[in-house]
């Protein structure tokens, strides 16, 4: 089974170090081999071959639309999809423009570019990913899931503390446009503000603003993880086959 870890793979970024140990205890302790393929930002427009997208940390990507993209055809094509901090801001960058049909931008691109770095800037649009009032980076927080959602099924309870390392999330203004739209937020801080959004109908379509990749020391999967890799083989199985990448 085959799976796009969507990201600019750096050293520097604790959760890319442990993907190889998480794919390892997939194996060992869930019986679950998935086999996968890193995917730099500029090249994530066409992975419909996949069985499974999981968009990683590390923003500002080199490619903000290709993470779009990648986001957006896991969306339509029903390809299970993992979003962890950019990726889960990403993955509410592209319902917002693909589905809500708003002219969404993110903040931190615009703030790169003034600072003298090359990537894609979001100067014009509103900004849907701005800013915490209070950085995130390195801290652990209180996460309070939605009965009855898929986050709550996976983590068994309602209460949770999961890790992060991030400075940027949702524009509360914008919250109830992407709920009309169908995208539901089911885990929020105590503060209220949002920290998981999946969206209803679809076989896996999960972001959350915490990085699951760091619970624990690498040797046994977040539940979140596992619960994706689970979503992969029955998508794979779906399809008669595992599939193979172009």
């Amino acid at each position: 089974m085959n799976i796009a870890l969507v990201a600019d793979r750096s050293p520097g970024v604790r959760s890319h170090t442990r993907v190889p140990l998480l794919v390892e205890a997939l194996r060992e302790r869930h019986g679950i081999a998935l086999d996968p393929y890193w995917i730099p930002t500029p090249d994530a427009g066409d992975l419909a071959a996949f069985d499974g997208i999981w968009m990683l940390p590390g923003s500002p990507y080199r490619s903000q639309a290709g993470a779009v993209a990648a986001a957006r055809t896991a969306r339509e094509r029903g390809i299970p999809f993992l979003g962890t901090c950019a990726g889960f801001q990403h993955m509410l960058l592209e319902y917002a423009r693909g589905v809500c049909g708003m002219d969404a931008a993110h903040a931190e691109y615009a703030e790169y570019a003034e600072d003298g770095g090359n990537g894609e800037a979001d100067r014009e649009a509103d900004f849907l990913l701005t800013p915490l009032a209070c950085s995130l980076a390195g801290h652990e927080g209180a996460v309070r899931l939605k009965p009855g959602s898929l986050i709550e099924r996976i983590m068994g309870g309602r209460d949770t503390v999961e890790a992060y390392n991030c400075s940027y999330g949702l524009n509360e203004a914008h919250e109830r446009t992407l709920t009309a739209h169908g995208l539901v937020f089911t885990g929020h801080a105590d503060d209220g503000t949002v920290r998981v959004a999946e969206l209803p109908g679809h076989p896996f379509f999960l972001g959350t603003l915490f990085q699951p990749e760091l619970a624990g020391d690498g040797t046994r999967p977040h539940p979140v993880i596992t619960a994706f890799a689970t979503a992969v083989t029955h998508h794979a199985a779906s399809r008669g086959t595992a599939s193979t990448p172009r």
